[in-house]
């Protein structure tokens, strides 16, 4: 019998109509979620962020705009700060940055997947949610390339289906789901949270 990876944290990119489908999918993260999550989600870069707000009041587990340099602690979703990218450095803490835009955004989903790639390898778990842009298919393939696990919102399920649509053709993502899957995924016994052990 394989053993279950262990995952250790879990990013996920949304672009237009991701706020709808955040506020759908992060307060069905019970408190308990074993490893932390990180998000970029396109917004204005004038933006107070009322996402994070928004977000926190309706979810179970903390949610928090990402501060520099802060470690990053499971239970917790951090939100990349407007006109920000958002890196995970080799050490799991935070970082910003205000280099050129990436997909013509800032945050930019494949900065943040691609340097959460380096710091956790194959205990990954990539989510690409919905959205109008290219952004986060780079990252998608490099998460898969090291080692980690990729998800890619259905693009029937998804508001703009344009940002699942290409990640799609640009790799084969491990699985295709809708938003109600990828919940049930999250939170699926041996996935992220241990098998739980039946008593004779």
């Amino acid at each position: 019998m394989n053993s279950v990876p262990a995952y250790q944290a879990v990013v996920i990119g949304a672009s237009s109509g991701g706020l709808h489908a955040l506020k759908k999918m992060l307060p069905a993260i019970p408190r308990d979620f074993p490893c932390p999550i990180l998000i970029v989600q396109h917004i204005s870069p004038v933006s107070e962020n009322y996402l994070t707000v928004i977000l926190d009041k309706v979810s179970q587990i903390n949610i928090k705009e990402a501060d520099e340099k802060e470690p990053i602690l499971a239970g917790t979703a951090y939100v990349a700060p407007p006109d920000y990218h958002l890196l995970v450095e080799a050490d799991k803490t935070l970082s910003f940055s205000v280099e050129d835009k990436v997909n013509y955004s800032r945050p930019s989903i494949d900065v943040l997947f691609q340097t959460a790639a380096d710091a956790y390898n194959e205990h990954l778990v990539g989510i690409l949610l919905t959205g109008a842009n290219a952004d986060g298919s780079e990252g998608m393939s490099y998460i898969k390339k090291r080692g980690g696990f990729t998800i890619v919102q259905d693009p029937a399920d998804a508001e703009s289906p344009v940002m699942p649509k290409t990640a799609i053709m640009q790799q084969e993502p491990d699985m295709i789901l809708t938003l109600d899957g990828i919940i049930e995924q999250l939170l699926k016994p041996g996935f992220i949270f241990p098998e739980k052990k039946s008593h004779q």
